[in-house]
Parts: C-alpha cells; sequence; structure tokens
C-alpha cells in the first residue's frame, strides 16, 4: 500500500470518527453525516484508483448501479419508514461483508494462518445472521409479517442446535482451511445454517422491540466489517468495522435502557414466556368515560397558557404534521406563551427519529429537551400536548408493577395542570396496553388525524 493510500486512508478514518462525533448532537448531526460520506468518497476512489486492482469495471459498474438505487430510496422514503430503511441498508452491509470473506476463502484459498481462518469463520457466521436478521426486522416494520412473536415449534430446542450447529462447522472449517475442499464444504454449511438462526434468532422478538434489535444487528455488521479488514489486511475496514461495532452496542444498551428493558428480555423473552414489550400483551379495553373537547376549547386552553409542552410520536410522523405544530408553536410564542418540544429517546421507532421529523420543520434546536431535561419542567407546565405518542407517557411504566411496559422512563407529561391528547381512536399504542393517562380528570381528548387536528387548533387560535 503506497504511503499516499495510506495517508488518505487515515483522513477516512479520522472523518468516521468526527462524523459520530457530529451525530451525538441535532445540531452538528448533518454535518457529521456529510463528514463521513465524504470520508466514504474518498475511500472509494482511492481504492479503485489503485494500479494493482483487478476488475475494475465490473466493480465501477456495480458502485454505480448501488448509487442508482440507493440515492433514490434513501431520498424518497417516508419519514415513518426510515428505520425499516435502516434495516435493510443494515443487512446489505451484513451479507456484503459475508461474501467476502467467503470469496476470499473459496476462490484464493488465501486463508493461511488460524487466525485469519478464524475471522473468515467469524464474519460468515455473523454477517449471515445480520443479514437474514435484519430482512426479518424490515418485514415486521414493514408490516409484511405480524409484529408479534413467532416461535417455530420446538424453537426453545432448535435455535440453540443451529447456532451450535453453525459454530461447530467453523470450528471445523478452521481446522480444515489447508485442505482442498474439506474446509470449504464445512464454511458452505456454516453460512446456511448461520442464515437460517438469523431468521430464527429475530422471529420471536415482539414489535416493540424490533428496533433494540436492530441497533444490535448493525453492531453485528460492524464486527463483520472488522473481521473482513483483517481477512483482507485493510485497516481501514478494521477502524471503520470497530467504530460501528462499538457504536452500535452502546446505542443498543441505552435503547433498552430507554425503554426499561433487558438485552436477555428482549432477545429470548418469547422463549421464557414472557412477552416482550407490549408485543404480546393484551389490549385492556376500558367502558371508562373520557373528556374531549374541540379546537376551539384547545386553542382557548393553549393562547391562554404561561407554558406549553409539546410532546411528539409516531402519529405526528404518520400524519406529517411537522410543518402544522411547527405554526402552531410559532403562533403560540407570538402571543407571548414559553413552549418546548418535549423527546423521549425512542419517541417514533428509532432514537433521533422525532429530532429529524422536527428538524425537517427547521425547529429551533433549543426548544427541543430530551427526557431529562424535560421532566423537571412538567410540574411548572400549564398544558402538556401529547401528539401521537402514547407508551412513552404512559404512567403505568412508571405506577404498575405488573405492566409489560413497567420500567421504562417515561416523560412525566402527567405533572402538567393539564393534558391534550390528540389521538385518532382509543387504540392503545405500539405496546398494544390501555394508557389510564387518557381517563386522568385533567385529560382532555382531542380525536382526529394530527395534521388535521392541528391546522384546525391553529385557525382557532388565529381567531382568538
Amino acid at each position: 500500500m503506497s504511503t499516499a493510500t495510506q495517508v488518505a486512508y487515515l483522513f477516512t478514518a479520522l472523518c468516521f470518527i468526527l462524523a459520530l462525533k457530529g451525530l451525538s448532537s441535532p445540531k452538528h448531526a448533518r454535518n457529521g453525516n456529510l463528514i463521513g460520506a465524504l470520508g466514504a468518497t474518498v475511500a472509494v476512489v482511492v481504492t479503485v484508483s489503485q494500479r494493482h486492482l483487478g476488475h475494475r469495471v465490473p466493480i465501477i459498474i456495480a458502485i454505480v448501479a448501488g448509487a442508482i438505487i440507493a440515492v433514490p430510496a434513501a431520498r424518497m422514503v417516508k419519514m415513518t419508514a426510515i428505520p425499516q430503511m435502516v434495516a435493510m441498508f443494515n443487512g446489505v452491509g451484513g451479507g456484503a461483508a459475508m461474501l467476502v470473506a467467503l470469496d476470499e476463502f473459496l476462490r484464493l484459498h488465501r486463508v493461511d494462518s488460524s487466525a485469519a481462518a478464524i475471522a473468515v469463520a467469524f464474519t460468515a457466521i455473523v454477517g449471515s445472521v445480520s443479514f437474514t436478521g435484519s430482512l426479518i426486522t424490515f418485514g415486521k416494520l414493514q408490516e409484511l409479517m405480524t409484529g408479534r412473536p413467532i416461535l417455530v415449534p420446538g424453537a426453545r430446542f432448535v435455535t440453540p442446535l443451529v447456532g451450535l450447529g453453525a459454530v461447530g462447522c467453523g470450528i471445523a472449517a478452521v481446522a480444515t482451511a489447508s485442505g482442498k475442499t474439506g474446509g470449504v464444504t464445512f464454511l458452505v454449511i456454516c453460512t446456511v445454517l448461520a442464515l437460517g438462526l438469523g431468521v430464527l434468532f429475530v422471529l420471536p422478538v415482539g414489535g416493540a422491540d424490533v428496533p433494540v434489535v436492530i441497533s444490535l444487528l448493525n453492531a453485528f455488521t460492524g464486527l463483520t466489517v472488522a473481521a473482513s479488514g483483517y481477512v483482507l489486511d485493510n485497516t481501514l475496514l478494521i477502524v471503520a468495522g470497530t467504530l460501528v461495532g462499538a457504536s452500535g452496542t452502546m446505542l443498543t444498551l441505552l435503547m433498552a435502557r430507554a425503554m426499561g428493558r433487558s438485552i436477555t428480555g428482549v432477545l429470548f423473552g418469547a422463549f421464557s414466556g414472557s412477552s416482550t414489550a407490549g408485543s404480546t400483551a393484551e389490549v385492556v379495553s376500558s367502558d371508562r368515560a373520557v373528556k374531549s373537547a374541540g379546537a376551539d376549547d384547545i386553542a382557548i386552553l393553549l393562547a391562554y397558557a404561561r407554558k406549553v409542552a409539546i410532546v411528539p410520536g409516531y402519529g405526528l410522523a404518520v400524519a406529517q404534521a411537522q410543518h402544522t405544530i411547527r405554526e402552531l408553536v410559532d403562533l403560540l410564542e407570538s402571543r407571548g406563551v414559553e413552549v418546548f418540544y418535549a423527546i423521549h429517546p425512542v419517541a417514533g421507532r428509532m432514537p433521533g427519529h422525532m429530532n429529524v421529523l422536527l428538524a425537517e420543520a427547521n425547529v429551533p434546536y433549543e426548544q427541543l429537551k430530551e427526557m431529562d431535561d424535560a421532566n423537571p419542567e412538567f410540574s411548572s407546565t400549564d398544558v402538556a400536548v401529547v401528539v401521537g405518542a402514547n407508551d412513552v407517557v404512559n404512567p403505568a411504566a412508571r405506577d404498575s408493577v405488573g405492566s409489560p411496559i413497567y420500567g421504562m422512563p417515561i416523560l412525566n407529561v402527567d405533572e402538567a395542570t393539564n393534558v391534550v391528547f390528540m389521538k385518532r381512536s382509543m387504540r392503545p399504542g405500539f405496546a398494544g396496553i390501555d394508557n389510564a393517562l387518557l381517563y386522568h380528570p385533567k385529560t382532555t381528548l382531542f380525536f382526529g388525524d394530527a395534521k388535521d387536528s392541528l391546522s384546525k387548533l391553529v385557525a382557532a387560535v388565529k381567531a382568538i
């Protein structure tokens, strides 16, 4: 590797590190993404331009074809479908790393050391799990299949056996790597079993826990990229894969903590008979009366408040009402009302989902308050407006020990003087359980599509 290439790879690694740093803040996230994209572009250009590279034309054609598919897909994806897109792109990454490792083993027989052979087997197993597992998470979030846990007959025994079989064949492939065909046969069997393991691994995960699994599979993909970097003797792949693996692992732990869940509970809850977050919980119907109101009454409540909190959720994203909520907030501020947005870590379907949604409407970053900063504010808030959220404000997570979401940190909107709950219907949230806050005397329900309801509120406030 030439000195110029090494310098370019070092520059790329620095770009990836700065990109992660930028993504730690909504204010700098866009620049972080651009820096990461710049680093990736430099890495691709430098790699393709190396003199010793073979099959340059097919590689360039593949890059162009991938760009033609990926750019429109990323630009046209709906905000509500971003988690599915992340799952799909992540699966492609894991599958690619797995194929590269197999190519090195099958075509070139370059695995001339035990360490390299172990790296190949590891990449084949983990990359395959990431690939098929990501496809299943995509299907669950896209509602191509049920979001409830699916247990194949005898799954409690079949899944471990398939996993042990994949690992055993991987070990056999390493042990016979120097042979003519023995290592190849074992590695192919290992890969097939690992592909099946990815399906069995994710099927039992309930819909509410799928985003956590997406993050975990993302970490798996990073580890496979790092391992394939070792096989290819490419330092940049090792650095990039390690960054993705480490950050993905940390994100997985943070998401599980934000949901009040353990990783083992997310992955193996269905095997033990306990439900994963809400996916098997029975919907509790209630005949209790609720208080509802129209746009004019709620507009008066908001217009004469001193402090208002906006709690966005997935329903806001579905209705694409981010611009309308921004218009309402601007209108209230022009009347001297203090307004802030309270953002739960897992509001929507993934961390940052609401931040990105509100950024589309150019909501000032200073108005966004994360859960830890927002919760102390609710006790002095006159009106908390919940738009499309449910589980992240459900007091059952804090007060009901038997609830499937008990222990999940929530936004304490029930501490506000008044709560306005904007919902399409009385249907429960993603966790599938009833919300006692809906029946609280301080809560007023405003039924309807979020965008339509907010438009009516804007008109009503203007008329005051």
